[in-house]
């Protein structure tokens, strides 16, 4: 029992930083009604300007908040260029646009930064936590609890922002009706601005916490994939959706590996989470949280 909570904690904190990255899939969803494809190849562009201009000399302290400001830009650029000018456009139009996005951000990334695997140490070590082994016996990465923290007060700050804010009302109005928001006053262009400049900064935060644990790589593109199935669980409007799918994703995910995974085969980890998320749409397509839709035939 004592080792099954173990593996339970480990793969709650996994699912924490998992909610991060499918809550920068949930807010430009809302926005614009456009599932971002592109947003794990904003993650990985993140994480290696960050690791890059950490390795032209800057100190984190300066690369963090340089690479933040580029992100920024990112989002905002994204929305005018790619964004404004598919408005009306049917919503696998918009899909296929973030797709060619997606690999226009991994090739402008290795370009600047090459392709190269690269550390991140952002000062947390991953150890276990001494007090938790010597009292209760249980190896819990103190790396995973301050990363899982740190991704537990971004979601919560932005659930806070989104749902008390003038901005977060705009970003309800306008995922609920656009033209009605037109016709009331608010300003879809610059709602969807603030989304994508948030969705920037929000990948920004999740590749530097998986970056620093798995390294600044490729695969950083896929990991984001991985929300996939957390926005499948919570439903792909809802933030508290993108908080319980991602500890109900990464809590299975660590379990299956430790118990399943000897009787069916090493890397159980890495396709479980999808077969779950099959199940799921079998039995409630919208997800835990999300709307449920009712048309008219």
């Amino acid at each position: 029992m004592q080792f099954f909570f173990e593996v339970l904690i480990a793969g709650l904190l996994s699912g924490v930083m998992y909610s991060l990255v499918a809550l920068g899939y949930v807010l430009i969803y809302k926005a614009s009604g456009v599932f971002n494809f592109a947003q794990g190849a904003m993650v990985f562009f993140a994480a290696l300007t960050a690791v890059g201009l950490h390795d032209l000399g800057l100190s984190l302290w300066v690369a963090v908040p340089l690479t933040m400001a580029v992100m920024v830009v990112l989002g905002l650029v994204t929305e005018r260029i790619v964004l404004r000018p598919l408005v009306a456009q049917p919503e696998i139009t918009l899909f296929m646009a973030t797709i060619g996005l997606s690999f226009f951000i991994e090739g402008l990334a290795q370009a600047i930064w090459g392709a190269n695997v690269r550390g991140l140490d952002l000062g947390i070590d991953d150890v276990p936590l001494e007090w938790l082994l010597d009292h209760a016996n249980m190896a819990i990465s103190q790396f995973d609890l301050i990363a899982a923290a740190i991704a537990a007060a971004m979601v919560a700050a932005l659930a806070i922002f989104f749902s008390k804010t003038k901005i977060g009302r705009a970003l309800r109005a306008v995922a609920d009706d656009h033209q009605a928001a037109l016709s009331v006053g608010i300003p879809l262009h610059h709602v969807w601005g603030v989304v994508w400049a948030v969705a920037g900064f929000v990948a920004l935060v999740s590749g530097l916490l998986w970056g620093a644990r798995n390294g600044v790589q490729f695969s950083l593109t896929f990991l984001a994939l991985k929300a996939l199935p957390v926005l499948i669980l919570g439903g792909f409007t809802s933030v508290p959706g993108a908080i319980v799918g991602g500890l109900i994703i990464g809590a299975s995910e660590k379990l299956a590996e430790v118990f399943l995974g000897p009787y069916v085969g090493g890397g159980i980890d890495g396709w479980f989470p999808y077969v779950l998320a099959l199940l799921f749409l079998l039995v409630r397509p919208e997800g835990l949280f999300g709307e449920k839709i009712i048309r008219r035939i």
